[in-house]
Formats: structure tokens, C-alpha cells, sequence
């Protein structure tokens, strides 16, 4: 009788790799003075080196595309000619095993065509972990994402390619990171000529990160965060 060995983490180098890189972001990145963003990133890098050390089960999924996927290789060619060249060139290499999602029952016809997102380490998989969510979400061009916030869940971007802006208070340009706390309210826009891409980190109790009950909260304008 033949055994299924279960691959793990160790046995996939290139998942190597690109947590690698996260764990470069959130290790070296800076803080910018912001104590929050820099317990944040603590956080995010003592649960990713518990990860890794632990050696994963790598849970198999079926790769899939979205309609935006179409964007992926211009936003890895942008990635990789600029701060976050390692993050892009990491994730090229996985790039056929990534399976890209909405995480919503429901979305709009419009939102459907210029948005998906895909994780890499989290309940879910592929690379699982019951306490830390890291993954990347891809926008084309021109796209507006409505206002949304996360119950219980800290969440951060770092931009790979692409220029955005939330709640309309500044352009973030590759290498950036903005922090959103539980319940902050935001809305994600971007610019008109090239698809956007970022790394996110979602951190928070293992039951919400498991079912995270994503809902888009409406049309108005978001909050500025005081």
C-alpha cells in the first residue's frame, strides 16, 4: 500500500522564499515613528518565524484566475523594477499555483472585473497558519474599491507595484505601508494608468481569521482616520 506524503513548507523552496520576503517587510521596513505600526510589524514577524519554524503542511488548491488577473505580469514587471523587486520576483515563481479569490458572497458585476485577491499563508492555505493571514490583492487601473473595514482583524498594505490612495489622504508608492485597525473605515482607489498590487497582513483572533466575514459597509464617503 502506497503512502501520500504531505508536502511541507521545507519541501516547496519557492514558498521559501517569498515568506522570505515578508518577513524582510516586516523586519527592516521602517515605522515611521508610529508605535502601533511598529507593534504591528512585530506581531506579523514573531507569528511568520513561528510559522516557518513549525514547517507547514502545504494544502493543495486549485489555481485559479479572475478577470483582473489579466494585469498580474504587468504589475510584476512594474514590482520588479523598483523597491520591491524581491517581492515580485518571489512571487513570479509561484505565480501558476496562486488561487485568486473575491471573499465576498456577494460583488458587483463592475468590482468583479478589477479586483481579486490571493492568500499565501493562513487558514486557508496554501501555507497554513491559524493566527496570521499574509496574501496580495491586485487592482487594475482606474479602479475604486468601497468602503469596507475589518471587526477584529489589524491589517496592513505594503505597495509592490502601482500607485494608491485610501480615503483619498495621500499616494502611496511602492515599498509603503499604511496600517488599518479593527473597525477603521477605508476605501482604496487607483491610479489610471497601471494595475496596482499589495502585500497585505492580517492579524487577530484564530476564529476570525478563519471566517472573516468580509462585507463591503457601502457607498459613502469613508472616514478619515484622527
Amino acid at each position: 500500500m502506497t503512502t501520500t506524503t504531505v508536502p511541507r513548507l521545507k519541501d516547496r523552496p519557492n514558498w521559501v522564499y517569498l515568506l522570505r520576503e515578508f518577513d524582510a517587510l516586516y523586519r527592516h521596513g521602517s515605522a515611521g515613528g508610529s508605535s502601533a505600526i511598529r507593534a504591528h510589524r512585530r506581531t506579523v514577524r514573531d507569528r511568520l518565524s513561528a510559522a516557518m519554524t513549525n514547517n507547514p503542511e502545504i494544502l493543495q488548491r486549485l489555481h485559479e484566475l479572475k478577470p483582473v488577473t489579466a494585469h498580474f505580469a504587468r504589475a510584476l514587471d512594474l514590482g520588479e523594477r523598483a523597491a520591491m523587486q524581491g517581492m515580485a520576483r518571489a512571487l513570479r515563481e509561484v505565480r501558476d499555483e496562486l488561487t485568486w479569490e473575491y471573499g465576498y458572497e456577494r460583488i458587483s458585476k463592475t468590482l468583479s472585473q478589477k479586483y481579486a485577491y490571493c492568500e499565501i499563508l493562513g487558514p486557508n492555505g496554501p501555507v497554513e497558519c491559524k493566527n496570521l493571514i499574509l496574501g496580495f490583492v491586485l487592482f487594475a487601473p482606474s479602479t475604486t474599491y468601497p468602503q469596507h473595514s475589518h471587526q477584529d482583524i489589524e491589517e496592513s498594505y505594503i505597495s509592490v507595484a502601482g500607485a494608491w490612495s485610501e480615503n483619498n489622504a495621500a499616494v502611496f508608492a511602492p515599498g509603503s505601508l499604511i496600517l488599518n485597525r479593527s473597525g477603521d473605515e477605508h476605501r482604496i482607489t487607483t491610479g489610471d494608468l497601471d494595475p496596482c498590487l499589495l502585500a497585505y497582513a492580517w492579524t487577530g483572533p484564530e476564529a476570525r481569521l478563519k471566517t472573516p466575514n468580509m462585507r463591503l459597509t457601502g457607498t459613502r464617503k469613508a472616514k478619515t482616520k484622527s
